[in-house]
Parts: C-alpha cells; sequence; structure tokens
C-alpha cells in the first residue's frame, strides 16, 4: 500500500494521534504527516503512505489556506483559547477600518518569532517541550509569506479571517502579533486548514472513515 489520505482532522487530537489511528485502521506502519496542525485545529491534514513518505519534504512545503478566529483583549501562554491566559486588556473602539488598515502589515514577506508553543527545535529540543517546564527561550524571526489575510467577520471580541500562507507559518501567532499591533492582544479561538497545496477540504476524508480505498497514487 502506497500514497496518500487526505484527512479532515478532528479537534482535540494531535497529527500523531491521527497517524496512530490510520496505521491501526489501514494495518500499515509506514504511515506519517505532511504539516502538524495544533490540536485545536481542524481540516486538511495529509498523510503518506508507505513509499510517499519520501516525498515528506515537497509536500510539507506546499502553500497552506486557513480559516479561523480571533478573540480580541486576550492574550494566553499559547496563543490559543486553551493556553492560560496571562493578560486581558480593554478592546477599546476598534474598527473594521482600522483592523484592515493594521493587517495591511502583515501581508506579504514578513518576519515571524515562532511561539514557544511549537515543534521549531532549540539545541535539539522542541520548543513546546521547553514550554511545558516554564522555560523560555529567545526565538530567532524567520522570514514567511502571507498571500492573503482578509476578514470574514467582525463581530467583536471575536474576528474571523482567512489566511493563505507559506509554509512556516504560525496561525497562532499572526492572530497574537495581530492584537499587539492593535494595542488589546489577541488569541486564537478556532482554525480550520482548508488547502495544503492541490489539496482541498471538500476531498478530506473524516477520520473515522478513512479505509485503504482512499489512499490516492502519487507521483515521483
Amino acid at each position: 500500500m502506497e500514497g496518500i489520505i487526505v484527512v479532515d482532522k478532528p479537534s482535540g487530537m494531535t497529527s500523531h494521534d491521527v497517524v496512530a489511528i490510520a496505521r491501526r485502521k489501514l494495518r500499515e506502519r509506514r504511515i506519517g504527516h505532511a504539516g502538524t496542525l495544533d490540536p485545536l485545529a481542524t481540516g486538511v491534514l495529509v498523510l503518506l503512505v508507505g513509499r510517499a513518505t519520501r516525498l515528506f519534504e515537497r509536500f510539507v512545503a506546499f502553500d497552506k489556506e486557513y480559516q479561523a478566529a480571533m478573540k480580541l483583549g486576550v492574550r494566553t501562554e499559547s496563543a490559543d483559547i486553551q493556553g492560560k491566559i496571562v493578560e486581558e486588556r480593554p478592546v477599546g473602539d476598534i474598527t473594521r477600518d482600522g483592523l484592515e488598515k493594521v493587517l495591511e502589515k502583515f501581508r506579504g514577506e514578513i518576519e515571524q518569532v515562532p511561539p514557544m508553543v511549537s515543534a521549531v527545535k532549540h539545541k535539539g529540543e522542541r520548543l513546546y517541550k521547553l514550554a511545558r517546564r516554564g522555560v523560555v527561550v529567545e526565538r530567532e524571526a524567520r522570514k514567511v509569506r502571507v498571500d492573503a489575510l482578509e476578514v470574514l467577520e467582525f463581530a467583536l471580541p471575536i474576528v474571523s479571517f482567512r489566511l493563505l500562507c507559506s509554509k512556516g507559518t504560525y496561525v497562532r501567532q499572526v492572530a497574537e502579533d495581530v492584537g499587539e499591533a492593535l494595542g488589546c492582544g489577541a488569541c486564537i479561538t478556532e482554525i480550520r486548514r482548508t488547502k495544503v497545496g492541490p489539496y482541498l477540504i471538500r476531498d478530506a476524508v473524516p477520520l473515522e472513515e478513512i479505509h485503504e480505498s482512499h489512499v490516492r497514487p502519487f507521483a515521483g
């Protein structure tokens, strides 16, 4: 068995959990995923099966699209609503036009400091493991590309938005940085990945339904 499966990841589990379930369901050990989704997040998770695992670098390099929501006025340790609240500030009289002007600064090629709760490594150790021990380290900013960042719904303190970006872009960090630019802070409440390269959410299979018949052929 070899190829790819496009799964609609449910909220509440890690990407590794999805891989473990797929291995049991398909009775195949050689399965990996091409691009981590946070436990909170749902949506497109591409699984590589059999020899397709050799194509990890190709798949992880695809651009990603997300629909997400952030809550203004709240900042957390993990930059999402599931993290410990570290600060609350009044939202004030932010308008949609004012938000749009701030979002302009986050389009194009930008520098983003990865969050502490992330899989980025520091001296060989994942940042999220350090964060669990209460350790905070300096992180170098990395260049990422944001091709689209648009407001879908404006209902303070919640703002829903669409994000189209390059690999390595953290949606949680985009929300937190936008919140800081607005002067009130922000954290993510929802993330749904709707696209990975050519693979769309409408083509994704619910995790509980995956079967070997869903394994697509791959080129390479």
